[in-house]
Formats: C-alpha cells, structure tokens, sequence
C-alpha cells in the first residue's frame, strides 16, 4: 500500500510576494526558493485574510475569516475550542509537528495600549471565560532552566519547539537553548553591545550572536534533526517549519549582515509619487517631518530614502539567511528518501511596505505590498511546472492540503481548495477579500481602524469604518498604485460593483458551524 503523501509547510515572518529571486526581484538572491518554484506551481497573486501576524496565522490554521474564527486583531488568541486543519490531518493519522514561530496565543506580557482593570465591571466581556491554558507563549513560560513543554496536541501538533519575538531577541524554547549554549547570551544580545556600523535606519542591531545561534538557524537545526528522526515513521508527516525573519528588527548576524549594500537597492515610489495620498500616507509624512516617533515599535513609520534602501539591505540579508536554511531542510529530505513523496509549499503570514511610499513595517493602511505574499507549492505529482496569476488566498491553504491528503474537512472552513489550479484548472475565485482590525489608533486614525478590502484581477478596493473616503486603485493600468480612482466619476460604475461585491462576502462570513440538528 501506498504511503500517504508528507508536507512540509515553510512560512516566513512579514516577507512582501515580490522580494524572491524567481519573483523578479533584481537583487536579493533566494537560488533555494527559487528551486522550488522552478519544479512547482508559483501563485502570483496570493493574498493573506489579514495583514498582521496573529489574525492571519489563525486564519490559516482554521481556513476561516478573523472575524469568524475570533483572533481579529494582535495581542488576542486563538480559542483552543477552534478546530485546525491540523487537527484533521492529526485525526487522519498525520504525525504533526509544529517548529519555529506559532503565535497563536501572545508573545509578551505587555497589557494592551488601550487596557483597562475590568474590575469594577461585574461582566467584562461579551464572551464567558474559557477553560484552558492561554500563557503557553508569554516570556515567564521559558525562565526556567528546566525546558517547558506546552500541552499538546497544541492546535494540533503534537511535537511543539517555538519560537516567540523576532529578530535576535526571540524567545521559547529557542531562549532556553540559547542560554544553555552561551552562558554570556544577555551579553552577545543587548543592543548596547552590538557590533560597530553606520546604518541609522530604525531598528537596525547588528547583533553579536553567531549565526549558528541566530534564531533562523535554530528553526533550521530543529527541522534537519526532526525530518531525519522521522525518516521511516510509519505515519505520513504534517511538518510546518515557521521562521520569524525578516519580521523587523532588522538583525541579521555575521556574513548576512552586509552580503548587500544599501546603494544595491532602488525604491519603487515614494510619497511624492502618489496623486493623491490618503489620509494614512499624509499622517505619517507629517510625523517625519516634525521628526515624531510611532508610539511602539511595530507602528509603521515614514522614513528618509536612505534609512529605506538601509533596511532593505538588512531584509535581503535575513531572506537570504532563511534561503540558506531552506536548502539545508530540503537536502536532509533527499537524503532520507523522503523527497520523492513530500509536498514543500512555502508562504508568509503578511507583506511589509519596506520602502513603499517610503513606509516601513505595516499598519491599517492596507496596500498591496502588505497582503500580497509569497505562495510555492511544489508537488512531485504535478504535472509540470506553472506560474498562476490567479487569486489566492491564505484562507485556501487549509482545504487545499486536506484536498490533498484526502481527508473530508470540517463545515465551516471559508477557503477553497486551490489543488486544481496546481493541476492546471481554470481559476476557482474572481474576486478576495482581505480585513483588517487594528489593536490601537495610529497612522492618523482617531480609533482602531477597522478596514476591508476587496481585490479583482483589475481592481482593489478598500473601505475604513466611518471615514468619509476610501481607496480604488486600478490594478491593471496602475501597478504602483499612484492614482486612487475612489471620487473618479468614470469609475463609478466600477465602485458601485465591487461594493455590492464587498457586500456578498461580508454576508458570507457568517459562521455555518454548526450546521442545524434538525430541519425547522
């Protein structure tokens, strides 16, 4: 009998569709991803459910919408009540294992910026509390020498070795192997010690840690030694293998460091390049030119041209660095014989303006740069190599895989399967949606914005709750999206569609789990 086919799920950390060599980026190098793509099906029009990390990471695991699945904004968690697709393969006999950045519960032990003690309140929320362990994240987890062991299956997995934050000051069980390596590990990672340089961009630490103790090279270590020991396991293998670079800060150790030069890199548009910048653009173009700081580290920020090409230099460099990890991953499955039967797909949870109308980071505004990413899915029973310029979305990936695997998944997942596009099919989607949820009020806005998309093959949309302008942009005839069409008269036609559109899909994301015991 046939074995089951294994997958091997790589996602990176903020990482825009087009920074890989086989996307056409002229200077940043990724020959390993670009193997891949080369015996693959490469989707270049694929888009998160959300562009910010937790929201779109549970949208991944459950194939449903933020808004559906309940971790609509950063700094919330995924109720352990929320089936996965995980879990199914799991059920369907899958060993599952989960290496690298998860953050599907939160990551540090800040209180939100707009907290407040419910305590005089005699119910605080709308939902009732849940039983379970929701700290298997947080930083105090991981103080101990004793190594923790969340309870699994976590979402599940039923292997778990995380990795929390970013850049070097990462944390988990990625900390507690750092500790135990290097006694000085406080020193090599403070920023007051890092090695001499001259970027002034936000957020650039050239850090003292080695690269084979950065935390790119745990994940990789981790998933060469977890592959190897389940070489011939009797089980098919789900082994998602999550980097959390090039997520800013911008830190990448030894050679990665300067294997490219600022002056390597041209930006594609600046703020002056827009017609008519929105309101978003316009608020953060104001703040640097009163020199004003964002009020946390990751609000994105409107920076000089050089502090742009600056972290570009460094995100090049941390891609690179994954690359490298990739390929070392992918030789240890050829080693073992388990090439031939694996599926590799690789991912981002979301984009980054890195440069794009001089912004770095991301935010409410929800340009393409930030919901745009990559998507390779490499099957040794594809027919052929394909590049597909049809609509993705992360919220396909669940069904897709279970597709894939052969197992039924459970009512309520709003992705499609994008398994025939692979085999070469028609495109199964004209038309996506994307959503946003802000924590907190920044980039000009008065509230935590709140903000929906919707994309065409022609045309992108986005609407923000109780603003009186909006965003149309003319994907075709404008890539860069200098021109916002929204008070265009001759497109108003075109608006008035894609909002009925909009409308269509707000109404679709009802939950439908579950369905209805009985007929009424």
């Amino acid at each position: 009998m046939t074995k089951p086919v294994n997958f091997l799920y790589i996602m990176t950390d903020q990482h825009r569709a087009d920074w890989l060599g086989c996307a056409g980026h002229p200077v940043v190098k990724t020959p390993n991803i670009d193997a891949l793509a080369a015996r693959g099906t490469r989707f270049t029009d694929f888009h998160v459910a959300s562009p910010v990390c937790m929201p779109n990471r549970a949208a991944f695991m459950t194939g449903r919408y933020p808004t559906t699945n309940g971790m609509r904004f950063n700094g919330g968690r995924l109720s352990l009540r929320a089936n996965t697709f995980v879990d199914v393969l799991r059920a369907g006999g899958y060993r599952t294992a989960l290496l690298g950045k998860s953050h599907l519960q939160t990551m540090t032990a800040d209180q939100p910026h707009d907290w407040q003690d419910p305590k005089d309140a005699p119910i605080p929320e709308a939902w009732k509390p849940e039983d379970g362990d929701y700290l298997n994240e947080e930083p105090h987890r991981y103080q101990s020498a004793e190594r923790f062991e969340p309870e699994t299956p976590y979402y599940g997995f039923d292997e778990v070795d995380l990795v929390t934050m970013h850049g070097a000051f990462c944390g988990g069980h990625y900390l507690q192997w750092l500790r135990d390596k290097h006694p000085d590990w406080q020193e090599l990672r403070d920023p007051a010690n890092q090695l001499p340089h001259d970027y002034t961009c936000p957020q650039a630490i050239r850090t003292k840690l080695p690269e084979d103790s950065y935390p790119t090279a745990y994940v990789r270590d981790r998933a060469k030694d977890y592959l190897r020991a389940n070489a011939n396991n009797d089980q098919p293998l789900f082994t998602f293998v999550s980097f959390p670079d090039p997520h800013h800060p911008f830190t990448p150790p030894g050679k990665y460091w300067d294997m490219y030069s600022p002056d390597d890199f041209e930006i594609p548009n600046r703020f002056e390049d827009h017609e008519n910048p929105p309101p978003p653009l316009t608020a953060c173009r104001k703040d640097l030119l009163a020199n004003a700081l964002p009020e946390a580290r990751t609000t994105a920020q409107m920076v000089s041209d050089q502090h742009v090409r600056e972290a570009m230099a460094l995100s090049a460099g941390m891609i690179t660095m994954i690359d490298d990890a990739i390929g070392e991953i992918i030789a240890v499955l050829e080693e073992t014989g388990q090439l031939d039967n694996t599926v590799i797909i690789f991912n981002s949870d979301h984009g980054d303006y890195l440069g794009d109308f001089n912004l770095l980071l991301k935010g409410p505004w929800m340009s393409e740069t930030i919901t745009k990413v990559p998507m390779i899915w490499a099957d040794p029973t594809a027919p052929e190599p394909a590049i597909r310029d049809d609509l993705g979305s992360t919220l396909d990936m669940a069904p897709t895989i279970l597709e894939r695997a052969g197992i039924t998944p459970y009512v309520g997942m709003q992705g499609r399967s994008l398994l025939g596009q692979v085999g070469g099919t028609l495109p199964d989607r004209d038309t996506l949606m994307v959503e946003y949820n802000d924590g907190f009020a920044r980039m000009g806005f008065d509230s935590p914005a709140r903000v929906r998309g919707l994309l065409t093959e022609d045309w992108r949309l986005v609407v923000y709750r109780d603003q009186d302008w909006g965003e149309l942009y003319d994907r075709r005839n404008d890539p860069l999206n200098l021109r916002n069409r929204w008070d265009d008269t001759d497109c108003a036609g075109t608006k008035a569609q894609l909002m009925e559109s909009l409308t269509h899909h707000l109404i679709a994301m009802m939950d439908d789990s579950p369905r209805a015991d009985r007929p009424a």
